[in-house]
């Protein structure tokens, strides 16, 4: 992924020096574990543990030559330890193993951190999002469907379904992650022809995993794509959020926006411009983690016990998918901190049409006052598309009504217009979004 869009301390666990690290830690665990059932002399698992190192431009030098890049790393190593006087030590590293032994559970470890920092990231937003819900709990926005006025909401109500959504695909993300946190020390083809599943069991205890219960060559894939699907949803979580703050913020509705920051400029031409440009570039990297999904899925099926399809394409997708849900994450905790929402354009907006967003309570107190429903919703429906078409008072027409009237008091009708009466029940949505 581009530096423009990587935190620093998500980038730096998918570098190439941490790459390797990880592959020295699972090699190094794994001369430990053998030397303790007695398959590996202690003296040169000690002796490893002290000296094996690396060096990225060495490793790089001898893979120009060998064209395979965990050969080029095991001689790199094995270089560092004949420097440090241990050369008889090296002959025991890498003992029984084959490549992907070591490239799966390492893999396994750099998913392991970088879901660490992503599982904190939903943390911090669901608070956010949490703490900006009571706020706006009781400020009255209208509801729309099909981007069309249709009843009263408050936005507390929109940020906790927002909460909600992203409290669900927290949990699918803990999941998917722990999915992820195995190894496999099985051998060629996973039948443990050299290496013991004691030994594997030892080995992925050192490091913090689980051993997969069976292998090929490889950890079966279909965790990596359940594991890039719940980044998937996250990442489409938080465009929902951002897409709405976008439409929210048309000069037209103008009922919350983005931060816009002293000095900020919005448009090299026209001065007065405050674009959704953060809710603009959420929306579009969302597009790019959904993206690579398909990949995860393609890597599934694999010749046999294992081919490499699947190597080169987890090189892109599993860094740049973790590095972006990272970043989202907190470019959209920063975006709901900071938005600024306007409570007076919101009651502006609901009071736009002269009342015809109650007309769905009018008809169900008509029906229920006694007239048919069908008469009521032709009643209701000719009055409001009058309203529509004129940009007439809706309200005032229906208390104009002799029909209405017939049915509906005074007093009746004012209830039928009552925005508390439609939002009676939000205390009760807050309990249960947010009951522990």
């Amino acid at each position: 992924m581009i530096e423009r869009y990587t935190r620093p301390e998500m980038g730096k666990i998918w570098s190439e020096e941490s790459k390797y690290q990880a592959w020295l830690e699972v090699e190094l665990a794994a001369s430990e574990a053998l030397a303790e059932t007695g398959e590996v002399p202690r003296e040169a698992a000690e002796a490893l543990r002290r000296h094996a190192g690396f060096r990225l431009e060495r490793i790089r030098e001898i893979e120009n030559v060998v064209r395979h890049d965990v050969i080029a790393f095991t001689t790199a190593v094995s270089e560092t330890m004949r420097a440090a006087g241990h050369g008889e030590a090296s002959r025991w590293f890498h003992y029984g193993m084959t490549s992907n032994d070591v490239v799966d559970t390492a893999q396994a470890l750099l998913v392991k951190q970088a879901s660490e920092r992503i599982a904190a990231g939903i943390e911090k937003l669901e608070a956010v999002l949490e703490r900006r819900a009571f706020e706006f709990k009781d400020t009255v926005q209208i509801g729309r469907t099909h981007g069309i006025q249709a009843e009263p909401i408050t936005f507390g109500l929109k940020i906790a379904l927002w909460y909600d959504e992203l409290r669900r695909n927290g949990r699918r993300f803990r999941d998917a992650s722990e999915d992820m946190r195995v190894g496999k020390i099985s051998g060629a083809v996973g039948t443990f022809g050299h290496i013991g599943p004691e030994a594997e069991a030892r080995i992925c205890k050192r490091l913090g995993l689980e051993p997969a219960a069976i292998a090929s060559q490889v950890i079966a894939r279909d965790r990596h794509a359940y594991y890039l699907s719940t980044l998937a949803l996250v990442a489409a979580t938080l465009e929902k959020i951002a897409l709405e703050i976008r439409h929210l913020q048309r000069t037209e509705v103008r009922e919350a926006e983005e931060p816009f920051g002293a000095g900020q400029k919005g448009s090299s031409a026209m001065p007065h411009k405050r674009n959704p440009v953060t809710c603009e570039q959420i929306c579009g990297l969302a597009r790019v983690v959904r993206s690579n999904v398909q990949a995860a899925f393609e890597d599934i099926a694999l010749w046999h016990e294992r081919d490499i399809s699947h190597s080169s394409v987890e090189r892109v997708i599993l860094p740049d998918s973790t590095i972006l849900a990272d970043y989202l994450l907190d470019k959209t905790t920063w975006l709901v901190d900071g938005m600024r929402v306007s409570p007076e354009r919101m009651a502006r907006n609901l009071d736009l049409t002269g009342g015809l967003v109650f007309s769905g309570q009018l008809l169900l107190d008509l029906a229920a006052a006694g007239m048919l429903r069908e008469e009521a919703y032709k009643l209701v429906q000719g009055e409001a598309m009058k309203a529509w078409e004129t940009g007439g008072n809706f309200r005032e027409a229906i208390e104009q009504s002799p029909e209405v009237a017939k049915v509906l008091p005074a007093e009746q009708l004012a209830e039928s217009f009552s925005v508390t009466r439609q939002l009676k029940n939000v205390d009760a949505i807050f309990r249960r979004v947010f009951a522990r």
